[in-house]
């Protein structure tokens, strides 16, 4: 599995999260550093549905699910998920192709907010340092991802290709490693083995399957939890070898539910909690019969307009 590691109470107002990929890009508040024109391709990317327990998977390709920036090639400039112009250092794309290119601004494994850094801060940000981007799909090409002559094998030769008259591309530009699918219990292998090295899960892409915009039943996401957004209402204080700090934070979901997260809350975050109003995610396992969340997990801060 080597190939796959590279990793109603009352409604606050504006209740609409920075969906963790989205949130990302509320750097469109910093518009000195992101502007925005009229996309080469579709502003809605394709989008990955969560995959059903025990489904076939014969005919997928899979992939380990990275934690950065989705980002997109047109061939010419960088854009992120919500049509916003990304502005690297010149250097970052020398070399790259004109084919649309779909993918991820990733710095590794556990390096999401560096990622957010380099793109909120433009070209000057060392946070480019070791950026790449991961590609997984290639947008405008009308075949299905897998097989001879798919958008996999299309993609792939043409960064072979620009890897082989550079060195600049094949240190920033790289394609994310796909091994194909023969059973749910191989999947699973290769979940639980990306989850012990720190990565969150994997992607999985119908092999038969086009590039449609939109949520799509052939992308599936494959993690070993439910992660989900909310907003921070109050700081709770601790108690206990808490006392001083923040003991939890109470937050409320984007369906009106507020619940408590103290599990996870690192103790940097209980120093220096986040501020009321801005936005964290959080892991969990199921829900209540109500809708709340059950066993909720303190995940992370997301950036916000504030940035």
């Amino acid at each position: 599995m080597s190939e796959l590691r590279t990793r109603p109470r009352s409604a606050l107002p504006s209740l609409s999260p920075p969906s963790r990929r989205n949130a990302l890009l509320v750097l469109a508040s910093v518009s000195s550093l992101v502007q925005a024109r009229p996309p080469a391709l579709p502003t809605a990317l394709m989008l990955a549905s969560r995959y059903p327990p025990g489904q076939a998977v014969d005919g997928f390709w899979v992939s380990e699910k990275l934690d950065g920036v989705r980002a997109r090639w047109d061939g010419e400039q960088l854009w992120t998920r919500s049509g916003r112009l990304i502005q690297p250092p010149a250097q970052f794309t020398q070399g790259w192709p004109t084919l649309p290119l779909d993918g991820e601004l990733w710095a590794g494994p556990g390096l999401f907010l560096q990622s957010v850094a380099a793109v909120r801060d433009g070209p000057g940000s060392p946070a480019w340092s070791g950026l790449r981007l991961m590609v997984f799909d290639a947008p405008t090409v009308p075949t299905p991802f897998g097989g001879a002559q798919g958008r996999l094998d299309t993609l792939q030769t043409r960064l072979n290709q620009a890897h082989a008259q550079g060195a600049e591309a094949a240190a920033t530009l790289q394609a994310v490693a796909q091994q194909p699918a023969s059973s749910v219990a191989q999947v699973k292998a290769w979940l639980d083995e990306v989850v012990a090295h720190g990565g969150e899960g994997l992607v999985l892409h119908r092999g038969s399957g086009l590039y449609r915009a939109g949520r799509s039943p052939d992308v599936l996401k494959y993690k070993p939890f439910e992660d989900a957004e909310a907003r921070v209402v109050q700081v709770l204080p601790g108690k206990g070898a808490w006392r001083g700090q923040a003991g939890a934070l109470l937050v409320q979901t984007q369906d009106g539910h507020r619940l408590r997260l103290g599990s996870g809350l690192p103790e940097a975050l209980r120093l220096q909690p986040p501020a009321i109003g801005s936005w964290v995610s959080f892991r969990y396992q199921g829900l209540h019969p109500g809708g709340v969340p059950r066993f909720a997990t303190f995940l992370r801060a997301l950036p916000d307009a504030s940035l």
